[in-house]
């Protein structure tokens, strides 16, 4: 991609990570993705916060995360709960609202993300003054693991039509762990319109479309541990209307 340079703060000092947490009945894994954060910032001595984007969990997610707040500080620990679902990319301009930090890191608070990737996607980031890093599971030691051949076929299949049709210039387009910029975040939400699992497809060909520099990360994706997976066949044929659409208007 060609280089659209965003300013960034001092490289060294004046950094800080905002991570956007959107949850919906995430009470078991919430805990330990949330230790997770906090044991590799502390290691890697980044400054960050954690905003939690609860959207009115029937499990009692909220209230695990008022606990955590509680045993990690209102510093580290922001809750920014909604009423009801509204959707990922409301909850990362919701999140966004509120976050401090000059650069945003999005990821999924069900573990599948492990947080041990972030200084390496920080390290990348300042390596290149990248505007965005992803993570991929289709690179160097990348991967998927806990997933069966149909989910399997089903995620390299979504990605290689993906790569043949909108020639995106990253490796990954579904995936969801991923550092930005924060003004390069709030401009691509501005002008996404897909919703479910081709918001984030949508995020890549619009960097492509603005000319935003994007770094990747190797990294291994495990399935959810607790609780049920999000993808079912209607999010199948959603994705199949939202890439014919983008390959329509991109």
């Amino acid at each position: 991609m060609t280089s659209r340079k965003t300013s960034t703060p001092g490289r060294d000092n004046g950094d800080k990570y905002s991570v956007l947490l959107p949850t919906y009945n995430e009470r078991e894994n919430l805990p330990l993705i949330v230790w997770l954060l906090v044991k590799y910032f502390g290691e890697s001595g980044y400054k960050y916060e954690i905003i939690v984007i609860d959207d009115g969990s029937p499990d009692g997610t909220l209230e695990i995360a008022q606990q955590l707040q509680g045993i990690y500080g209102e510093d580290k620990i922001l809750l920014r709960p909604r009423a009801k679902k509204l959707g990922l990319g409301t909850a990362y301009i919701h999140g966004m609202k509120h976050a401090t930090g000059n650069f945003i890191i999005i990821m999924d608070a069900d573990l599948s993300h492990h947080p041990k990737f972030i200084p390496e996607f920080i390290e990348k980031q300042r390596e290149g003054d990248y505007d965005l890093v992803s993570g991929t599971r289709y690179r160097g030691n990348g991967g998927v693991y806990g997933w069966d051949l149909r989910r399997k076929l089903i995620s390299r299949g979504a990605n290689f039509l993906t790569q043949v049709l909108l020639r995106p210039g990253a490796s990954d387009l579904t995936g969801s762990f991923r550092l930005y910029k924060k003004e390069v975040l709030e401009s691509l939400v501005e002008r996404c319109v897909s919703k479910g699992y081709v918001f984030q497809m949508e995020m890549i060909v619009r960097a492509r479309q603005l000319n935003y520099t994007v770094g990747e990360v190797p990294i291994s994706f495990v399935d959810r541990v607790y609780g049920e997976s999000k993808l079912g066949g209607n999010e199948i044929v959603s994705f199949a209307k939202g890439l014919l659409t983008l390959f329509a208007t991109t």
